[in-house]
């Protein structure tokens, strides 16, 4: 067996590597469901590079920071192949995240797939090592797949958990540590042999070549970084530092515009209801003129009557509230806000509120079903529990 050394300051490099990549891509992410679907495309290639390019970088900066007695050499194929590979699974865990329902499963499955990422690429990237020949325990595999693959989970579940900015930061550090974590646990189950450099015919590069490379792919990453960094300091934080509308159980919003009726018609979409409103005491569009909604922006408490509220989303210990100029920070809780709001807000999901006035559509699914939304800029549809069905298609006069 081969013994080898590690130089600290390579080591520490990898680190601030992985770390700088996870943040470029996690930050990359936010505030993705207010663009457009082209948008959103190229927003996650560019994280996908990130995060991948990242974990790429981080292996061989750890790669370089080992010394051999031996002269070494890469093989270009499966070094390249591995680059590509956690590249790939990144955009999938990603994709998953911003197109379709965001839900617990579906986060606990991309965060495997991007654990996947960082494991397939490690091995497929030492596999590529000449001059000397890694040799396997296969305990190995399997501890260094479930730390991949808890360590991914739980990064994608702070991340996309809560979208606040110290959620992306502390996904940062867990994703990052992933990284690390990984290669080196992997090389704790990981011997080497020597091999002569005659044995192999493909081309391979030195450790310099290397070096060039991946000081090439740490530099966009640095620059990439700080830009992000800037970007994200330069924004105006929004209340309760929220930065994307998304929450598991929740389908991702299309930012498409509000389709007209006969659109909605065409789409295979039932027509906008008429709207039944219920009967009480006092007619509810009263009820709604006197009720007015709290929220907080700039450090000042404002108010809009609920009339022109077109829903609320739970947002911990708070809520998102919906209106015509955008979202706005509501300083009440979703149970709250049902106890205080007029009989025309139902709780249609655990996380949502509705103005039934606002709605111009009902679309059923399997399971569940939706409520789409008349005008609003930051919202167009809002999931409805399976158990609400009933209740809200009778608000709605569908029964």
């Amino acid at each position: 067996m081969i013994l080898y050394t590690y130089d600290p300051w390579l080591v520490l490099a990898s680190v601030a590597i992985s770390m700088m990549a996870a943040f470029t891509g996690l930050t990359l992410t936010q505030g993705l469901s207010r663009l457009t679907k082209g948008q959103r495309q190229a927003r996650i290639v560019m994280a996908a590079i990130a995060l991948g390019g990242g974990i790429w970088s981080m292996h061989f900066v750890a790669m370089l920071s080992m010394r051999f007695p031996v002269p070494v050499y890469y093989d270009i194929l499966p070094t390249t192949a591995s680059a590509l590979i956690a590249i790939l699974l990144a955009g999938i865990a990603l994709l998953l995240m911003h197109f379709g329902p965001r839900t617990h499963p579906r986060m606990g499955l991309a965060g495997a797939i991007l654990g996947a990422g960082i494991v397939t690429m490690h091995y497929v990237g030492l596999n590529a090592i000449e001059g000397c020949q890694p040799v396997y325990e296969p305990i190995g595999f399997v501890i260094v797949g479930l730390i991949a693959a808890g360590m991914g989970a739980a990064a994608i579940g702070i991340a996309y958990g809560r979208r606040t900015r110290r959620n992306t930061l502390l996904a940062t550090l867990v994703f990052g540590a992933s990284v690390v974590v990984v290669h080196f646990s992997a090389m704790n189950w990981t011997d080497f042999v020597e091999v002569s450099r005659t044995a192999f015919d493909a081309p391979a590069l030195a450790n310099a070549q290397i070096a060039l490379i991946v000081l090439l792919a740490g530099f966009v990453i640095s620059g990439a970084f700080l830009l992000t960094a800037a970007s994200l300091l330069d924004s105006p934080a929004e209340a309760g530092a929220a930065i994307d509308e998304a929450t598991p159980g929740e389908p991702l919003r299309q930012a498409i515009p509000q389709a007209p009726a006969a659109a909605v018609g065409e789409a295979g979409l039932q027509p906008p209801p008429q709207i039944v409103k219920p009967h009480g005491p006092a007619p509810v569009a009263e009820s709604a003129a006197c009720v007015r909604v709290p929220y907080e922006k700039d450090g000042a408490t404002f108010f809009v009557p609920a009339g022109e509220v077109f829903a609320l989303r739970a947002e911990g210990h708070y809520s998102i509230v919906y209106i015509a100029s955008g979202r706005v920070f509501c300083p009440w809780s979703i149970s709250e806000a049902e106890k205080r709001l007029p009989a025309q807000f139902l709780r249609v999901h655990r996380s949502y509120l509705v103005n039934a006035a606002r709605v111009s559509g009902f679309q059923r699914r399997k399971d569940n079903g939706y409520c789409l939304l008349d005008g609003s800029p930051s919202l167009d549809r809002v999931p409805v529990a399976r158990s609400r069905i009933p209740e809200l298609r009778a608000a709605l006069g569908l029964t």
